[in-house]
């Protein structure tokens, strides 16, 4: 069993990077083999800026390319901190608000056309990703910033903010930042499109049935090299059961979501390798201040000093989650805050919860069952853990993420946020900032979100390393003090694979299937 263990690398232990052994063997024509995969669940659409979730991104990763890369390969814990060129082969700052990128020549699209500049600037227009309008409201976090993007030549783009912008490259090889088809794109119009995108990546698009699979299909005029499978088939399997069973006779090449307790049954068959890393990701709940209960944020300050973060970790995740410092973490590098902690503090959610007035109000906590790992049996823990300070707390399963919040909800729903970019705008601004899921839906009051929002829109326009971190602590203050959510624990996600095929995870839900990370041994 292989882990990569984060801890030991943010203490200093030297960790190697993951490689296995395998030979590599490109055999003739389409001998090449097919790759399954079961995976929990699958996106509604392949649309791959509309589908941010953990399902969507694992399956359009190998469909898409963005202008520049994060190394995941080249970093020991598969963080992907540095930037290397990808579908850009240069970019060069000429002011603190201008990027000119230079794109990689021949590179093809799935239906033969060249990427060009057009293309590039077609991804990131007005109407797309930003602007009052925007087909895609999750978009405006990322590139809401963005005031011009405009080809200046065949394969030369200008990108220009509407103020200095410290993480624009960083924009460019993250979330949101795919590149699409600009003919395919105009033709088949966007819900065509978000069915069977056309992109550059490795594989490309043959059907999609959320319900039951995605098949993807080798393209073998991908600008990195061949890719080392024939087909790829993302599997729809929601019971955990029936994906190891089909892992151990043969059906399934590789599977997702294996929880802690099961991995050394899993990995103990001689033929199977369990794969796990720490995401860049937390699980979060989330508090709707909508609510005549929690509203009062005396409430759900109580009802976050009474979790007790690292037993989840111990009883759950065997240890191997993270309670991380708050919404705060070492990825952040010189943003990163020292010494902060979420307190663990039954008596004084007992002394809120009696200052708030709080008269036992059913409070109802609702999750989806297998959408995230765990969650069922943290949701079960939790509602104990607030029982125990005298709070009234039910749980709901329900079925779809639609049923998780909207105008007749529960007060407490789960989440996820992942560390999309190395700073504190790539996280806890791009979830709960103005323009993210939480305040657009009304969840978060913009009342009570005043000084956060205002906070980060600072720090959106600021280049002062001091000043930068002096706004973080504000807004990290802010968000503690309003509580419209709280941290769990980052989650270690464990793949089980076959033993005989060389793959390593990333700290994202991006299951990278490029030649350099799939490979098979010889038959």
């Amino acid at each position: 069993m292989y882990t990569i263990n984060r801890r030991q690398l943010l203490q200093g232990a030297a960790v190697a990077p993951f490689v296995l052994n395998v030979p590599f063997a490109f055999a003739a024509g389409d001998s090449r083999p097919n790759f399954t995969v079961a995976v929990a669940a699958l996106p509604a659409t392949l649309e791959p800026a509309r589908e941010l979730s953990n399902v969507g991104t694992r399956v359009t990763y190998s469909i898409f390319d963005t202008l520049i890369r994060r190394d995941f390969l080249g970093s020991p814990d598969g963080g992907g901190s540095e930037l290397k060129p990808h579908l850009a082969t240069a970019w060069e700052r000429k002011s603190p608000s201008e990027l000119i990128v230079t794109l990689r020549q021949g590179v093809r699209f799935h239906n033969g056309d060249e990427l060009t500049a057009d293309d590039v600037a077609y991804t990131f227009r007005d109407g797309r990703l930003r602007g009052d309008k925007a087909q895609i409201p999750g978009g405006k976090p990322y590139f809401g910033i963005l005031s011009n993007v405009e080809a200046v030549d065949k394969y030369t783009v200008r990108f220009t903010t509407s103020v200095p912008d410290v993480l624009l490259e960083q924009r460019l090889a993250s979330w949101c930042a795919w590149i699409v088809n600009k003919r395919a794109y105009e033709e088949m119009g966007f819900e065509a499109y978000s069915r069977a995108p056309v992109a550059t990546g490795p594989y490309k698009v043959i059907s999609h049935n959320q319900n039951d699979a995605t098949v993807l299909e080798a393209f073998d005029d991908y600008f990195l090299a061949k890719p080392t499978a024939k087909r790829v088939t993302f599997r729809a399997i929601p019971e955990l059961a029936a994906r190891v069973a089909g892992l151990v006779s043969g059906e399934f090449d590789l599977i997702t979501n294996v929880p802690p307790d099961q991995e050394a049954v899993v990995g103990g068959y001689p033929d199977i390798d369990v794969r796990s890393v720490v995401l860049a990701n937390a699980h979060v709940l989330v508090f709707d201040t909508r609510d005549p209960v929690l509203a009062d944020k005396r409430v759900r300050q109580a009802l976050s000093a009474a979790i007790d973060r690292q037993k989840l970790v111990d009883t759950l995740w065997q240890g191997e989650a993270k309670v991380p410092a708050s919404h705060n973490y070492p990825e952040y590098g010189q943003m990163y805050i020292e010494g902060r902690k979420l307190p663990y503090d039954p008596e004084k959610s007992k002394a809120l919860l009696k200052e708030a007035g709080y008269t036992g109000q059913k409070i109802v906590y609702r999750t989806q069952a297998d959408y995230y790992t765990n969650a069922l049996e943290a949701a079960q823990i939790l509602v104990e853990m607030w029982k125990a300070v005298g709070i009234n707390a039910e749980l709901q399963v329900v079925e779809t993420s639609a049923q998780m919040r909207g105008k007749a909800v529960s007060q407490i729903s789960n989440w996820s946020n992942s560390t999309r970019l190395p700073d504190p705008l790539g996280a806890l601004w791009v979830a709960w900032g103005p323009t993210g899921e939480i305040q657009a839906a009304g969840v978060w009051d913009a009342a009570s979100a005043k000084e956060f929002n205002q906070d980060g829109k600072a720090l959106e326009a600021e280049t002062d390393p001091a000043k930068r971190k002096a706004l973080f602590v504000k807004m990290l203050d802010q968000w503690e003090e309003e509580v419209p959510g709280t941290i769990l624990y980052q989650p270690s996600e464990a793949y089980a694979i076959k033993k005989s095929i060389a793959w390593r995870p990333t700290t994202f839900y991006f299951m990278d299937l490029r030649p350099d990370n799939l490979r098979f041994s010889q038959a």
